[in-house]
């Protein structure tokens, strides 16, 4: 039976990579210390042969054996440093596609699960239904937008009624506005129609005034 979480035994197994690679990394900070020394040591006696090489042959000598053992040492000390790191990258590598199985294991069991009760006829009945469902939502939308909501109206009538309503309130604005007095007419009139109107006044009182001179006169004649 799966398992989604292991026991004491499945956690040290997944840890052993992991410490394998901490000892090995270990070891290569170890070696690679070394390697430095060793460095250091066949230049040291480099310089020895050198300085005694004319004025102390058996020392310059013995500086060149040293420098030979260490350059021995060093070899194998550079061997065992490219094993090591060889070692930790096919661990490395071997650890990462051992968690990315046990990955795709789980999910393919969890698909397995997930589909447990799942088959291609139930999921082909299910989108008929789901169609079907939808084909129904549509048609019923459809009947109820084709229903007409009330009677419908008719545009020349309300065109008619339209004009109606804009004549009352023209007649009520006449109706507002009054007769014009024609006082107010005369107002109106143009400036040369009231220098007109006034001559034919002040003739008529003149004339009026002579008639009445005559008729004193006569008086007097008498």
């Amino acid at each position: 039976m799966w398992s989604w979480f292991g026991g004491a035994a499945a956690q040290k197994r997944k840890d052993a990579p992991k410490e394998a690679i901490l000892l090995l990394r270990r070891q290569l900070d170890m070696l690679q210390k070394r390697e430095k020394h060793l460095e250091s040591q066949i230049e040291e006696q480099d310089t020895v042969a050198r300085k005694n090489v004319n004025t102390n042959k058996n020392a310059a000598k013995a500086a060149l054996r040293r420098k030979k053992a260490y350059e021995k040492n060093l070899e194998q000390t550079t061997a065992q440093i490219v094993q090591l790191e060889q070692q930790v990258y096919s661990i490395e590598a071997a650890n990462i596609n051992h968690e990315t199985l046990q990955a795709m294991q789980q999910a393919g069991q969890a698909m397995k699960i997930i589909h447990g009760g799942m088959n291609l006829e139930q999921v082909d009945e299910t989108m008929d239904k789901l169609r079907e469902q939808h084909q129904i939502s549509e048609e019923i939308g459809q009947a109820i937008t084709s229903v007409p909501l009330g009677e419908q109206l008719d545009e020349d009538e309300l065109d008619a009624e339209l004009g109606e309503l804009e004549q009352e309130a023209m007649d009520e604005r006449m109706l507002n506005t009054g007769p014009t007095p024609v006082g107010a007419q005369l107002d109106r009139l143009p400036a040369a129609g009231n220098t007109e109107l006034g001559k034919n006044k002040a003739q008529a009182e003149e004339e009026d005034e002579e008639a009445e001179l005559a008729k004193l006169r006569a008086e007097m004649a008498m």
